[in-house]
Formats: C-alpha cells, structure tokens, sequence
C-alpha cells in the first residue's frame, strides 16, 4: 500500500526531520538515507520499520540541522601547516623551482592532516530527539495507510455485493430456463423425427439426466458461502490479503462453472458482469496486505 509520513523533533541544539514514503510490493524492501551523525541507529531504525510494516518498498530519510552551523566544521591545523609550508619553500629554494606563494599555500592545504573533518556522533539526548521524530513520523505514516485502507475496503465490499446482487437476478431468471430447455429439446424431436416416433419414458429418462448436468444449484450456494465468506474476512483486524486473494479465486472459479453450465443467454450476461467486478476486486487486493 501506498503511504507517506512526516514528523520532526528539536531543542536549542539540534532538529531532526523524518520522512516515510511506501509504494505497493509484495516484500518488505526498505531504503534508508541517514546522516552520519545516527548511522549507530540505523539497525535499531531498521528493526522497528520491519517489525511495524509488512510489506511495500518503503524509502525512509533523516535530515539534520544544527542550530550552531560552526560546531561541526572543518579544524585546520595551523602548526602543520605552517611547517609544510616552510618545508615546500626551503625545497623549492634549494631545487631553484619557481613556485609562487599561492601555490605553496594550495599544496600545504592539501597534505595529511592539515584539514580535520570532526566526527559528528549524536548523544543519547540527539538519539531520543531523532526516535520521537521517527514515532512521528511513523503515525502520520499509518494514519495515511489505514485511511487508504478504509477507502478500499468499501471499494472491495461493493464489488463482491454487486457478485451477490447478480447472482440473486441469476436465481430470478433461472426460473424459466429448464423449462425452455425441454420445450426446445421437444420441438426438436418433434420437427426431426416426430412425437409419435419418440419414447416418451426414454425421453423423460435423458432430460433428466440432460437437465442434472446442467444443475447449478450447488455453483450457487458456493458462490454465495464464498462471497459472504470474503466479506467476513474483509472485516477482520489481522492482515489478510493473501486469505482473499485465495477466496477472490474460490469465486472466480465457481462463476466460470456457472457461466460454462448455465446455457441461457440472460444467465450468461451476467456472468459475465461477475467476472467484471470480480477482476477489479482482484487488481485492489494487489494493494492489501
């Protein structure tokens, strides 16, 4: 499922900001952009997004901004570098190189630790500042997941209504349909070989048999229990959407066999307005979980 999610925390020193972004995959893939300075916390960030969300390809960033923007820079090593310096000189006075001051000055920069990069590392204050942000930020993302997830469960359930409202139209016109099977088989007979010709105990004993292959009472009430049982489980609290991806098939199956058994033209119409929202319901679940 699709979710987005934000949340910030700061005191007179430090601030950071948290942002949760999640597309629709079928695993958990996590990308994480942290600043050097909570790298120690990345494995315990980690842990509680894994713990928390199933499954989606979640990207997480933390930025961080220091009130004091100085208190992180760079130190030069003044002393060394004077010493490089005088040492590139007198070299180059004794090879009689002509080598200007600005270029001296560039090299002395450039030579081993003469320019020191503090290590930034955040106390335990930092880390708790930087884990309210991530609780944050990690509500906003669930709100915003179970908001869609409310969204798509009416979606849902108004499909595997609409299968339930065509099957009880299917029911209606069924009424009619074995008696036209017999009529049609009957006028049959009687323009091919004629009423007289045909033995009636026979013909009752193949309608029968005829009529029985045609049942679909049993794809009915199948479909129905599933439908229902879909619905139950739509409302369920645990993540579900492996159990209705398995149930969304159950019906599939049984409206195949109803469509494949039902030999009425009006019966057939809808089947196919089954399979229609039946393929809806199944692209949504590609975003359950």
């Amino acid at each position: 499922m699709t979710g987005y999610g934000a949340g910030s925390a700061s005191d007179d020193k430090v601030k950071y900001s948290v942002e949760l972004k999640s597309l629709n995959s079928k695993f958990l893939e996590l990308g994480m952009r942290l600043p050097k300075a909570v790298a120690d916390k990345e494995l315990q960030i980690r842990g509680a997004c894994a713990k928390r969300i199933e499954r989606g390809k979640v990207n997480l960033s933390i930025d961080v901004e220091y009130s004091d923007q100085t208190a992180h820079a760079a130190r030069i090593n003044a002393v060394l570098f004077e010493k490089y310096y005088l040492q590139l000189q007198e070299l180059a006075q004794q090879t009689g190189s002509a080598v200007e001051a600005g270029d001296l000055f560039r090299m002395a920069m450039t030579l081993p630790e003469v320019v020191n990069q503090e290590e930034q590392s955040a106390d335990e204050q930092e880390g708790e500042l930087l884990m309210q942000a991530f609780e944050q930020a990690f509500e906003a993302f669930d709100r915003f997941r179970r908001d869609e997830g409310a969204v798509l469960k009416e979606e849902l359930k108004g499909r595997v209504q609409g299968i339930l409202e065509l099957l009880t139209q299917v029911e209606a016109e069924e009424t009619d349909r074995v008696p036209l099977i017999r009529e049609r088989i009957s006028q049959y007979l009687d323009r091919t070989v004629g009423r007289e010709n045909v033995d009636m105990n026979r013909f009752e004993q193949e309608l029968i048999y005829y009529i029985d292959k045609l049942d679909i009472t049993e794809e009915k009430v199948r479909l129905r229990s599933h439908c229902q049982y879909f619905l139950q489980a739509l409302d369920a609290t645990d993540a579900n959407g492996k159990k209705l991806g398995f149930i969304s098939q159950e019906i599939g199956r049984e409206i195949n066999t109803l469509g494949s058994k039902a030999n009425h033209a009006g019966i057939q119409q809808m089947v196919i307005r089954m399979k229609e929202e039946l393929e809806k319901v199944k692209e949504q679940l590609l975003n359950v979980l």
